[in-house]
């Protein structure tokens, strides 16, 4: 279709490839495409070309769908992509566009390539233009070739329709594409019949135009005397050449079609495989018999169908069996926390078989918590998503451990880095203490969670994050941050893929501040809210599948008993030991022991000092309500070293030597426990009952 001389234009085949330059003048704009971004931007007069108010154009070449229609998108596509491809620099054509009030107008596009140094296509700017007048006088000009050019229109409207359905991807939009009334025109038919041979039957699929359904013939037998019925036994064309024919052969359908004033008719059986797979029928009101000619471009147009409804079903097959593999993957159920108001979705993207490694996961654990994960693992294939799954159970299996979270990433890390794969993963994990509201999270390359208010406020949370996994663990950087959110009642949290944020075009953080504002007005149930954002996805389409997981806290009207939270501290790491001061201070005034924080925050912070001070090694601090005869606050922070502390003087400066004797005062009770090849330095408070 591509000229590769100085026009490049590709004109319908009856017209001259030399338009008449002042109509061309007549209703012209021009665009800009920005190849990089996707962005098509257009001046005031295209849109008046296109039918479009600005209002309705959104920068997206996808919106103009709604005045092209698929063939002649199609077809657009083809030309555009063969053109950049082989190095064209420009290239031209003409189409049909659906106006507004209905009716079909006739538009010259021409476009001028713009490659960087190493040849790569990144810009194209062009005009186009209302054609339907010009089209019109050069038809008048050359309606006394229209005799000779017949086969050669023939033979193009096979190659328009083949070049059409070369982008089916399903039986609908095969189906799509016969019935469009522009092609129907081209054939010269009248009607269309398509049939599906299934379990020894024909299932009527397509028939056009609307009314000429006749009743009975929705399923038919292979064996019974119906024309796609013979042509499917015989695997030979039918030509039907008069209405006296028709009525003979076919006494059972023919006193169903008399109103359609049918005068001959075409069937070909569709044949894939040396196997028939199905068959389409064309009916004409207007002709008597076939020309050889016309009947060699009819069975090359059955085949040129036949290929493509192979090809769609193959891909409906694949589709369905990926998915199938995709959800198997995920959880089946997701468990009932108490405490929290819990939604999940999950959209894949229509890349037939090319299934995503996106994954979300709830995991209840003990004290009244709960770990929230969400992760993507890189590529859009089987093999994605069979890291998905070993990913989700070895981290699921971390988290049932009580690990804490950063050891539940770096320990994933490794186990994917250690995996006969090349894959790496983004992930984010969010442990949750229902009771108290703080959440405990860390972010391996993955996006930022977002946080809503009950009034509908929501804003993005930062979390320093780590590398991805398997990438962290390859690298050796395996000390993962935690970031600690607290989480009132009625917030949500939300964690999601970034199939949800990116769009093309558009940033992450322009991504993020769009969905922010989406869910600041999206509805209060987080059931509703995640199908509002789901289909926000659905509508945008976009070649990444999306996962999601809201988890609202909900204050349980009967007190719980004690939370646990657990936070490491890694030797050098101020930003650690700031965490882990934010995380204690949260946990106290949650849990009701405002009157003892500065008491418990001195004494948590200089056994997390003495323990890096010390030992070699991290330090790791649990924060526990303990509920019994008396409500304690208990602070155990645990280290590699068995030496056990010991009291000592303070020095002539006074600067050390007072921590042991600082505990021993503030605390009800201390001790010192072994655990493994270190110990556990713990302490408890006694604290009121919460009213």
């Amino acid at each position: 279709m591509v000229d590769r001389g100085a026009s490049a234009l590709s004109l319908p085949d009856d017209w001259p490839a030399h338009p008449d330059p002042i109509l061309a003048l007549n209703r012209m704009g021009t665009f800009d495409w920005d190849l990089d971004n996707g962005v098509f931007h257009m001046d005031a007069q295209a849109h008046e070309v296109f039918d479009l108010r600005p209002d309705e154009y959104d920068g997206n070449p996808a919106t103009l769908a709604v005045r092209v229609p698929p063939p002649e998108g199609y077809r657009l596509d083809g030309l555009v992509s063969q053109a950049m491809k082989d190095g064209s620099e420009n290239y031209g054509t003409y189409f049909r566009i659906r106006c507004r009030d209905g009716t079909m107008r006739w538009t010259h596009t021409q476009g001028y390539i713009r490659r960087d140094e190493t040849g790569r296509p990144r810009r194209i700017v062009g005009i186009v233009r209302v054609a339907t007048d010009e089209l019109a006088e050069l038809e008048q000009r050359h309606q006394q070739a229209a005799n000779d050019e017949a086969r050669r229109q023939q033979t193009s409207v096979v190659q328009l329709t083949t070049a059409a359905l070369a982008h089916a991807r399903t039986i609908q939009d095969v189906i799509d594409v016969l019935k469009d009334t522009h092609g129907l025109t081209h054939l010269g038919a009248t009607s269309l019949v398509m049939g599906l041979v299934e379990a020894g039957r024909i299932r009527l699929v397509a028939e056009g135009p609307s009314g000429s359904f006749v009743p009975g013939t929705l399923v038919t037998r292979i064996d019974e005397q119906y024309p796609m019925s013979e042509v499917v036994r015989t695997l030979s064309p039918r030509f039907i050449e008069s209405p006296e024919e028709f009525a003979d052969s076919y006494p059972i359908l023919w006193p169903h079609i008399t109103d359609l004033h049918i005068t001959s008719a075409a069937y070909m059986p569709l044949i894939a495989q040396a196997r028939p797979i199905g068959a389409i029928g064309l009916l004409y009101n207007d002709r008597r018999g076939f020309t050889t000619d016309e009947r060699n471009v009819l069975v090359a147009l059955g085949s040129s169908i036949a290929q493509s409804l192979q090809r769609a079903m193959f891909y409906e097959q694949e589709k369905d069996l990926a998915s199938g593999l995709q959800q198997a993957m995920l959880p089946r159920t997701i468990p009932s926390v108490p405490g929290a108001d819990v939604a999940v979705r999950y959209r894949s993207a229509s890349l037939g078989r090319d299934i995503g490694g996106d994954w979300y996961d709830l995991i209840p654990l003990p004290g009244g918590r709960v770990g929230a994960v969400i992760g993507d693992v890189q590529g859009h294939d089987t093999h994605a998503a069979a890291v998905m799954g070993q990913l989700r159970i070895v981290l699921r299996a971390y988290a049932a451990e009580g690990h804490t979270p950063a050891t539940v990433m770096a320990r994933a890390s490794v186990f994917l880095h250690e995996l006969d794969t090349d894959r790496f993963a983004t992930c984010l994990y969010a442990e949750a203490d229902l009771s108290t509201g703080v959440v405990q999270v860390v972010r391996a390359g993955h996006i930022d969670p977002l946080v809503r208010e009950p009034g509908g406020a929501c804003r993005r949370v930062s979390v320093e994050g780590g590398l991805p996994l398997g990438l962290s663990a390859e690298f050796g950087q395996l000390e993962y941050p935690v970031g600690t959110i607290e989480l009132d009642s009625d917030h949500t949290l939300l964690l999601c893929t970034d199939g949800l944020v990116e769009q093309p075009g558009t940033d992450l953080d322009d991504g993020m501040q769009t969905l922010t504002a989406l869910i600041a007005t999206g509805p209060k149930d987080v059931r509703d809210l995640a199908d509002r954002l789901i289909d926000v996805a659905e509508e945008r389409g976009g070649d990444d599948d999306v996962a999601l997981l809201l988890l609202r806290r909900r204050v349980l009207d009967a007190p719980q008993p004690g939370g646990r939270l657990q936070q490491h501290v890694a030797p050098g790491d101020p930003e650690a030991l700031t965490a882990a001061r934010h995380m204690i201070r949260a946990a106290v005034r949650a849990w009701g022991a405002a009157d003892r924080a500065d008491e418990i925050e001195l004494v948590a912070d200089e056994l997390i000092t003495n323990a890096l001070m010390h030992t070699e090694g991290s330090a790791v601090v649990t924060l526990r309500v303990l509920a019994g005869s008396e409500r304690r606050l208990r602070v155990e922070v645990e280290d590699s070293s068995s030496a056990l502390p010991r009291r000592r003087e303070a020095g002539e400066s006074g600067v050390s030597g007072r921590g042991l004797l600082l505990v021993d005062l503030l605390t009800d009770v201390w001790g010192v426990e072994a655990r493994g090849g270190g110990k556990a330095v713990w302490c408890e408070f006694v604290v009121p009952e919460r009213p």
